[in-house]
């Protein structure tokens, strides 16, 4: 008689025990994830921390199988051969190990980075830091301030190996085995599909990042219960942009939101220069707690908003929204296939009024990809690190930061140079490169800019040091004959460290100045609207009295009232769309939440279960609007029609 414990029992228990332990894991990285990250979650209670735990297990689990599918059909595959040979079992070993090993790993990494992006990582991050050279540092240096991840993960990996139970059985009865293993592979399979899938149901669609709508109460909660491999898996070699048909009538489409701009006034242009600073890590938050003297000064002579948000949360966000008027809709513009479209912005659309045009930057040249995309959108000139290092007049690579770039200071000081060297009108633009990790400032400053009480993260002595280095480049500026012929803007890439309350909101967490400066004063006003990166450029176009039409996801401020001005953005899943005084959340397919932010500045009351939507006409048009925004986007995107054929 055959023994089925021998060959079911024994097998399919170590099977169960291994995966299970896998499980565990999983769960531990994610408990990890969360408590490193805490300070970014400051209402969870006990309660809804379980419910995104739970849900959690949901994609642990669907990870699970994608990771160990090898492994299991390795285990369950019916050839009595390899059973109770030690070269298999240690194959099978590697294996597990490899795969769980690699995904416990990822799950702790990302823990880190979470805290510059506020959301899981996907396919799409090899691809953003590719041709960065200096990733090792980062890395090895992360790894020395967050030397007890690197302890629990040492610790983490030896529990896997060291708790791993064998899987291979002595087989007693041919007969026996086969039954049982085919047996156990019938059921296994199935059992991995609904796993796979995320449930057993018909009406079952495959689970997805989106999913995660379901347990979050707010977008950047979904963090918590993704997983790194889940998201990496499920976005690798996905198309970004699919186009929607939310509307069949073009009519009310165009007539809710377009992004074609035509001439609409009858002015002249008027040919002033350009200079747009894209300050690294300026959140508005630094500038409301008095870090940035110079920058609140700026600010008190131009034009500014009541709200100002970034269009994405990362610097290759940052370039197409302010230059291009392109914002971060589902993954950065840089690595989607769109980025290979016909593009154009402030560079390209002033070009063909003669302008000279140049973009800079003092990391290595070609870094973040940024060179790539201020040639594709129009500049004509880039100046790096190269540029810099090859001008006698500044201190070469004794001015380089060990890092990312030249220090601030010193490459603010050969813009300015540079920009008396161009013909003018030009429009430039520069990306500064200090306020940023691992938040070094020159030696020769650290007293002068020294951490104070009142300072919440390191990085707060770099924003005083980098706003120092502005007002060094306007003195210099100033003294050329460029400078009162030129319209300044001033923005940020993105957000950064925040110290809770409405700047750690699903809208505080995107609030960054927006500054439009004329030496002459002529800007100098308050509007209570709401402005974003990408209106920068219609708003410049506005302020030329551009005469050509061109395509912008921005809206020109000039032309716009406080009432009709928005913004809108992509959070983990969702849109956002901000507009008199609400915020509201869309995960694609239909709404999630509305909040009155202009009452309830920390979102703390969802206002969607509340309302009639059939007689709520704020919700309606909401609604319809960033549907129209975003079934434009696509469209656009997907067709290549990001610019105007002239005849």
């Amino acid at each position: 008689m055959m023994r089925l414990t021998d060959f079911t029992f024994k097998k399919s228990a170590a099977l169960a025990i291994n995966l299970g332990l896998a499980l565990v894991l999983y769960t531990l990285c994610r408990v990890t994830y969360y408590l490193v990250n805490s300070a970014a979650f400051p209402d969870m209670d006990g309660h809804h921390l379980a419910t995104l735990m739970l849900g959690g297990f949901r994609f642990d689990l669907t990870t699970l199988i994608y990771l160990n599918g090898l492994y299991i059909l390795m285990v369950l595959l019916p050839l009595h051969f390899k059973e109770n040979r030690r070269g298999y079992e240690r194959l099978s070993k590697v294996v597990y190990m490899l795969f769980n090993g690699a995904a416990l790993i990822m799950n702790l990494m990302d823990s880190v980075y979470f805290q510059y992006t506020n959301r899981r990582s996907t396919a799409t991050l090899f691809q953003e830091f590719a041709h960065e050279k200096n990733i090792g540092s980062v890395v090895g240096i992360e790894f020395l301030n967050h030397w007890y991840l690197v302890l629990l993960a040492i610790i983490l990996l030896w529990g896997l190996w060291r708790l791993y139970h064998p899987t291979t059985v002595k087989v007693s009865s041919l007969r026996g085995y086969y039954t049982t293993q085919l047996l156990s592979l019938f059921i296994a399979v199935p059992l991995c599909i609904g796993g796979a899938r995320g449930g057993f149901a018909h009406s079952t669609r495959p689970i997805t990042i989106s999913n995660a709508n379901e347990y979050a109460r707010s977008p950047i909660e979904t963090a918590i219960v993704l997983n790194t491999p889940f998201s990496m898996i499920r976005t690798m070699g996905k198309k970004a942009f699919v186009t929607p048909h939310f509307f069949t009538d073009r009519q009310e489409m165009e007539a809710l939101y377009s992004p074609l701009h035509l001439p609409i006034d009858s002015l002249t242009f008027t040919p002033r220069n350009v200079v747009v600073f894209i300050v690294e890590s300026m959140s508005q938050e630094y500038l409301d707690k008095g870090f940035t003297p110079f920058i609140n000064s700026l600010a008190a002579k131009g034009t500014t908003f009541d709200m100002a948000i970034a269009n994405g949360r990362k610097s290759i966000d940052a370039m197409p929204s302010v230059l291009s008027s392109i914002p971060m809709f589902v993954e950065p513009f840089f690595l989607t296939p769109a980025s290979l479209n016909t593009l154009s912005g402030i560079a390209g659309e002033l070009k063909k009024k003669g302008y000279t045009t140049a973009f800079y930057h003092g990391a290595p040249n070609g870094s973040m990809g940024f060179q790539a995309f201020a040639n594709a959108s129009g500049f004509d000139a880039y100046y790096g690190m190269d540029e810099y290092l090859a001008d006698p007049s500044f201190g070469g690579k004794a001015d380089f930061d060990g890092m990312w770039a030249i220090w601030d200071e010193e490459f603010l000081q050969f813009f300015a140079k540079s920009l008396g060297g161009l013909k003018e009108p030009f429009a430039t633009s520069l990306f500064t490169a200090t306020s940023h990790h691992p938040f070094a400032i020159p030696e020769k400053y650290k007293e002068r800019f020294a951490q104070q009480p009142d300072d919440f993260h390191p990085i707060c002595h770099c924003v005083r040091y980098t706003d120092y280095a502005l007002k060094r480049f306007f003195e210099e500026a100033e003294k050329q004959p460029w400078f009162k012929n030129t319209l300044f803007v001033l923005t940020a890439d993105h957000t950064s460290h925040n110290n809770g309350g409405v700047y750690g909101t699903d809208i505080g967490r995107y609030r960054v100045p927006v500054i439009f400066y004329a030496p002459d004063g002529s800007l100098a006003a308050h509007r209570q609207a709401i402005a974003q990166q990408i209106d920068i450029f219609p708003t410049l176009m506005g302020m030329l009295h551009y005469d050509k039409p061109y395509i912008a996801f921005g809206q020109d401020l000039t032309q716009t009232t406080d009432e009709e001005s928005f913004a809108v953005n992509y959070v983990n899943g969702n849109y956002q769309l901000l507009s008199n005084g609400y915020l509201l959340q869309f995960d694609g397919q239909k709404s999630c939440a509305l909040y009155h932010y202009a009452t309830d500045s920390l979102l703390q009351e969802n206002l969607l279960p509340q309302l009639n939507k059939c007689s709520n006409t704020i919700y309606l048009h909401m609604e319809n609007k960033l549907k129209s925004i975003i079934q434009h986007y696509m469209e656009r995107m997907n067709n290549d029609q990001l610019t105007i054929i002239e005849p």
